[in-house]
């Protein structure tokens, strides 16, 4: 959201340079106003080496993604992969460690910053939930043209050459010796 008055004063809001990067600041007050990238939350589900990606409603319709989602105020970022992954998939995961993390620039004006968790199935029946039309597994070398983002790819990336190095219950133990 982009501020154009002071949240402390009220007065106009300026653009002026600060610590280096342009900012609004308030002539008045002097305070700077920052933005900042929310941060999103995303589960890695592995089956038989393939990825569950979901096939987006609302904003980029259409397109895949591995299931994601905003934390929200107050919800641990784990917590919210965990219920993002239900929410979308109808499935229940056990949130294993991080696997990627990455900033987001292809909206310029909805950046996030993403973290990509390792998941592994406790229980729920596969079906696309309130922001899919569609769920299921791919193959990592026969994923859709359509991804929605290019994080995603970029993890898709790193899954396939960790997996030339071993199975994911390898990486799966591998990360959890490094938390």
């Amino acid at each position: 959201m982009k501020a154009d008055f002071c949240s402390a004063c009220g007065a106009h809001l300026a653009t002026a340079s600060a610590r280096e990067k342009h900012r609004k600041c308030c002539p008045s007050c002097e305070r700077v106003h920052y933005r900042n990238p929310t941060v999103g939350a995303a589960v890695v589900l592995m089956e038989e080496d393939r990825l569950l990606l979901v096939r987006r409603l609302g904003s980029f319709e259409g397109m895949w993604c591995i299931p994601c989602g905003h934390v929200e105020w107050d919800e641990d970022v784990r917590e919210s992969a965990r219920r993002e992954m239900f929410e979308e998939t109808g499935l229940w995961v056990r949130i294993g460690p991080v696997f990627d993390v990455h900033s987001n620039f292809h909206d310029r004006e909805k950046q996030t910053v993403g973290v990509w968790f390792l998941g592994r199935r406790e229980k729920g029946l596969l079906r696309a939930g309130s922001d899919a039309s569609e769920a299921r597994f791919f193959s990592l070398n026969d994923l859709p043209s359509n991804m929605a983002f290019p994080t995603d790819l970029l993890v898709c990336s790193k899954l396939i050459r960790c997996l030339s190095q071993g199975s994911m219950d390898h990486w799966w133990r591998l990360c959890h010796e490094q938390d």
